[in-house]
């Protein structure tokens, strides 16, 4: 079996907000032999994704 990663969030504000899963990294589409800095900016984009979608979070931006 492949490396895993567990993602999990809780709201301390709402609460029942909370999830848990876990993934393999081949699941991700992560590959196993990045360096660790490069493995540490991919999960952590994955992560705010994955959050997103759970929370169903839509937002903008706008500049002027």
């Amino acid at each position: 079996m492949g490396k895993t990663v567990t993602f999990s969030f809780s709201s301390t504000k709402y609460e029942g907000t909370e999830a848990t899963e876990t993934f393999t990294f081949k699941e991700l589409g992560i590959v196993e032999d990045l360096n660790d800095e490069a493995l540490k900016i991919e999960i952590e984009r994955i992560f705010q994704a994955w959050v997103w979608d759970k929370l169903n979070i839509s937002y903008s931006v706008v500049i002027e």
